[in-house]
């Protein structure tokens, strides 16, 4: 059997998350609440689109795709699906799965449609009470990848009836209730308003059920605290790097307390030798570390740390606690990523400030009709170039291609984020 999952859900209304279907409260904002799902250790987000206008749909759809470039998790995605042109909308926004309504007369024939062109691991359904399982028994293990309980009451009658994985919602907080569904033979995973809640301790609550011998996706470490080599002080320093950029971001030293506890809240925990104290970064000011890795070096004596920084690292306030530079000697960058993103920032400091003679500056005046001859004179040189056998020139016509590829995207107001982010999504 899988792990069983933690789910987190999302309702959308007009391009905002909202409380529920029939709550249209407000509930954040949808890129910030999508980030703390993912970094705090929900498994999946089950998100709906609750629009009520061809307009407000649309609105919606781009911001389930604005959901999915941002996050490291799977989407489920449902609501408003009548036919199978639907189905595609949802996964060109990213979505790993969608979700039918088991409520409506066409969700067989649609599910049918889908599995044949889709697979059925990823297609879903929604059921409120055991009359559709009932009618559908030989047809639901064909066509569907789980199901999404919506009433906890009908569990013992669902597992009766069909051995397909399902989801439950449950809007307690009981541990041992969360125990017992979990538990059950069939049972993927649980949804409710405990795990849509940002302040539950998702980590913490993995760890628990963990102990109880529910199989989770959570930290067991290959290595524990008596196999590392300890300072004097019977500690062990932390190096805190940013887990996408790579940046280093501070230094601090941990001892076996803040170990453990790290590894069972998913947020970096540290001993503060100054105060003589336990301290959970971020605790006070909201600027947490969201574990990512953890690695031993060669030694055993030093830990490095990947983590989704939340907000300055430095509680001077600046993204890393690195700023006081003692020497520097010049040097060419050649980190591809470094270098594109120099070019990009130079680009974009010509259009603020701009440089009399600069050709950039030049393309920028005459406009995007401009910039868009110049790009697709260099496409042009690419495909004459590549003809060529040496490969010398067309380096030369690619370096070209992309320098105006940045100015268009300058221009448009897109970065290398959103590119790459695009990029990952595929």
């Amino acid at each position: 059997m899988d792990k069983k999952i933690l789910v987190a859900t999302m309702y959308l209304k007009d391009g905002v998350p909202v409380k529920s279907r029939k709550d249209l409260t407000p509930v954040g904002d949808l890129k910030q609440l999508a980030n703390i799902y993912s970094d705090s250790g929900i498994d999946k987000i089950f998100v709906f689109d609750i629009s009520e206008t061809d307009e407000e749909h649309d609105k919606n759809l781009l911001c389930i795709r604005e959901l999915n470039r941002n996050i490291q998790i799977p989407t489920c995605g449902g609501g408003n699906i009548e036919r199978i042109e639907d189905v595609k909308k949802l996964f060109y926004a990213g979505c790993k799965q969608v979700m039918l309504n088991g409520t409506k007369p066409s969700c067989m024939e649609l599910a049918t449609e889908c599995a044949n062109r889709f697979g059925k691991d990823r297609i879903l359904v929604s059921v409120k009470n055991v009359d559709f399982i009932f009618k559908h028994q030989d047809e639901i293990n064909e066509l569907f990848h789980e199901l999404f309980v919506m009433d906890e009451s009908v569990l013992d009658a669902v597992d009766n009836l069909s051995d397909t994985p399902y989801v439950v919602r449950y809007n307690g907080d009981n541990i041992d209730d969360i125990y017992e569904f979990l538990s059950r033979e069939n049972s993927r995973g649980i949804s409710g308003l405990l795990f849509n809640n940002t302040q539950t301790d998702i980590m913490m609550l993995k760890t628990e059920l963990s102990n109880r011998g529910i199989w989770m996706d959570n930290f067991k470490p290959a290595f524990q605290w008596s196999d590392l080599k300890k300072n004097s002080d019977g500690m062990v320093p932390c190096i805190v790097q940013d887990y996408q950029t790579n940046e280093v971001l501070m230094l601090a030293y941990m001892n076996e307390e803040a170990y453990y506890k790290t590894l069972s809240c998913g947020k970096m925990t540290y001993y503060s030798r100054s105060r003589n104290q336990l301290w959970t970064k971020g605790e006070t000011s909201g600027h947490l570390q969201y574990v990512k890795s953890l690695t031993a070096d060669c030694d055993y004596d030093t830990i490095l740390a990947k983590v989704s920084q939340i907000g300055p690292a430095c509680h001077t306030g600046s993204p890393t606690c690195f700023f006081n530079e003692i020497v520097r000697k010049s040097y060419i960058e050649k980190n591809p990523l470094r270098v594109l993103e120099s070019l990009y920032d130079t680009i974009s400091d010509r259009r603020i400030n701009p440089k009399e003679g600069s050709y950039t500056n030049t393309l920028f005046d005459k406009g995007l009709d401009q910039i868009l001859k110049k790009l697709g004179e260099e496409a042009t040189e690419i495909v004459i170039a590549s003809k060529n056998p040496n490969p010398e020139e067309m380096k030369s016509e690619i370096s070209d291609f992309l320098y105006h590829m940045v100015v268009l995207m300058v221009e448009k107001g897109i970065t290398w984020e959103d590119i790459t982010r695009e990029l990952s999504q595929r």
